[in-house]
């Protein structure tokens, strides 16, 4: 970040790469945000818009995006406003025009904020001007966030808007799965089966939720069973994992 840093844990999380993406019907975004990370002026994209539900990967794929730039020397921050709407955008936001590539997660958290907006509507304009990179995301469409600040949504729509499509069950368990055998554990399908029928389906939890496991699992010395899953389930999460 541009001279100072932000008095929050931003940090991006190690799992969020290109890698460990599970595009299927979302080949398309993945493929222009990866060219994007990587400065690739091809295709000419200095600012896409992705939006999608809980558990469509948007975080994940701002953070690989994030992963990527910096993989290329290239200066990049990702802000997440969901935990920064309460700050003044105006000290948020200010000198982010700078980075070669800025990423703005959560946007519908400040959408309808006049303050927000404005500061939102300038930095949009100057990151334009000086040639650099926008990576914007939200639940919802620009026009559908709720902006009041007129031309505002026209502004986050200036480049491609991607819609992402949420993972199915089969993908749900392929994701589980491959984020399990990262982390050197054996999900077996019937165990996966488990989880996606008892526990709550937005992938985001699933996935915290196997990182609680895998972490049991290794305090125990014990393997991914439906007996073992149904233990740990019974017991309140401690701590922060």
């Amino acid at each position: 970040m541009p001279g100072r840093q932000l008095p929050l844990d931003l940090r991006l999380r190690d799992h969020s790469r290109f890698d460990t993406f599970h595009a299927d019907g979302n080949g398309l975004a993945a493929a222009t945000l990866k060219a994007m990370a990587a400065g690739a002026t091809g295709a000419g994209e200095r600012q896409v818009f992705v939006h999608g539900g809980v558990g469509s990967g948007k975080t994940h794929l701002l953070q690989a995006v994030c992963h990527e730039a910096f993989a290329q020397r290239r200066s990049c921050a990702y802000l997440a406003l969901q935990e920064l709407q309460a700050r003044d955008p105006g000290a948020v936001l200010e000198g982010m025009d700078a980075l070669a590539l800025l990423v703005l997660d959560d946007l519908h958290t400040v959408a309808g904020q006049p303050d927000w907006e404005r500061a939102l509507f300038g930095l949009i304009n100057r990151v334009r001007e000086r040639g650099g990179q926008l990576l914007l995301a939200a639940r919802a469409a620009p026009e559908a966030i709720g902006c009041c600040l007129p031309d505002l949504s026209s502004r986050l729509a200036w480049g491609p808007v991607f819609r992402l499509d949420q993972p199915g069950d089969l993908e749900r368990k392929a994701i589980l799965q491959k984020r399990a055998a990262l982390r050197g554990l054996e999900l077996s399908g019937a165990v996966a089966d488990y989880l996606l029928r008892h526990e709550c389906r937005d992938l985001e939890v699933l996935l915290s939720l196997l990182d609680r496991l895998d972490l049991a699992a290794l305090a125990e010395q014990r393997r991914l069973t439906i007996p073992f899953i149904r233990e740990q389930l019974r017991r309140p999460p401690t701590g922060r994992e």
